[in-house]
């Protein structure tokens, strides 16, 4: 796949046409454009005009990052360097509905509640789950089979009246999320939502590292994606934590993917020790965020940068997430040993 270059002009007189939406997109093997300011500046009106003409348009828009500060912004998901536009052009030939699905979601999220934000996720995750990108990758990964855990995945501490600790506890999978955490990290975040003289939740993991995100073996597990929309709004980690997210700080140590970082972008405080890796890998299986992503994100450090992270892939590290925003401390934590 090779991106269509345009400029704002020409991507104005496509749209008057009204051909854009014929010739640009996922369903017609045109999901990427790169759109270059070309002497337009910020000011003229033909920018709010193509901005809110491209809110629905199902293409990836990207903007050179030798333009970057110019009129591009409201209008691009993601302003890119020559190196980070390969990677992504990669990554959308491969995974083109869920790369448009992603950018379509992150458009619209300054504009949306966190409750009606959750609820447009969870929509476009269960559209994608029964879709062919999804099927593809399921199909290439056996589910593997492992014994009944130890301990509950999720233990709640009380160190003192005031205080509330909220530990993953699955670290032989560097506590990657499965419906026994989603539902233990909802119940104690319902915990705190109830019980006012808690005026402290640390969210911390046990083992090698925060949370690895999903339990790849779980997911697509459920009988269909109509009921995994349903389950995923009646029992949200997300919702729950947003409830109570100006008392919570999270603590992150090594891999934060996925959930790893959802979770966590939306407490008030996020300490990364320097090791840890941070990144939106859900693009690679053909999916969206699931766990709140679209809507923490952005609120930290913008659909911009949320969109070059879930499209580019890979990770970055605490220092660079400290520089987004996307974290507010950087300080040594190491790993979490194991309880009991």
């Amino acid at each position: 796949m090779t991106a269509v270059h345009v400029t704002i002009a020409e991507l104005d007189a496509w749209l008057a046409t009204g051909r854009a939406f014929d010739d640009l997109g996922a369903a017609v093997g045109a999901p990427l454009a790169v759109v270059h300011a070309d002497g337009v500046d910020g000011d003229d009106p033909v920018v709010a005009c193509v901005a809110e003409a491209t809110r629905s348009l199902p293409c990836v828009l990207l903007g050179p990052s030798d333009q970057a500060g110019t009129a591009l912004a409201p209008i691009v998901d993601a302003v890119v360097d020559g190196d980070d536009l390969a990677r992504i052009e990669a990554n959308v030939d491969e995974h083109p509905l869920a790369a448009v699905a992603l950018v379509l979601l992150l458009r619209a999220a300054p504009s949306r509640t966190i409750a009606e934000g959750l609820v447009a996720e969870s929509t476009t995750y269960s559209m994608l789950q029964g879709g062919p990108e999804f099927a593809a990758w399921r199909a290439a990964r056996p589910i593997r089979r492992r014994p009944a855990p130890p301990r509950p995945p999720v233990s709640v501490e009380r160190p003192s009246d005031a205080e509330l600790h909220v530990v993953l506890d699955r670290p032989h999978v560097h506590n990657a999320l499965d419906p026994a955490m989603r539902d233990g990290l909802a119940d104690a975040f319902a915990l705190a939502a109830l019980d006012p003289s808690i005026a402290r939740v640390v969210l911390r993991g046990n083992g090698p590292s925060f949370c690895s995100g999903g339990d790849l073996d779980t997911f697509g597990s459920f009988p269909d994606p109509a009921r995994a929309h349903t389950l995923r709004l009646t029992r949200s980690p997300a919702r729950a934590l947003a409830v109570v997210a100006d008392r919570v700080e999270a603590r992150l140590h090594g891999s934060c993917l996925g959930a790893g970082i959802e979770l966590p972008a939306f407490a008030r405080r996020v300490v990364a020790d320097p090791g840890a890796r941070l990144g939106l890998p859900e693009l690679a299986l053909g999916l969206v965020p699931g766990a709140g992503g679209t809507v923490s994100l952005p609120r930290r450090i913008g659909r911009h940068r949320t969109a070059l992270l879930g499209l580019r892939g890979g990770t970055i590290d605490a220092v660079t997430a400290r520089a987004w925003g996307l974290v507010d401390e950087v300080a040594p934590l190491g790993p979490s040993a194991p309880q009991g």
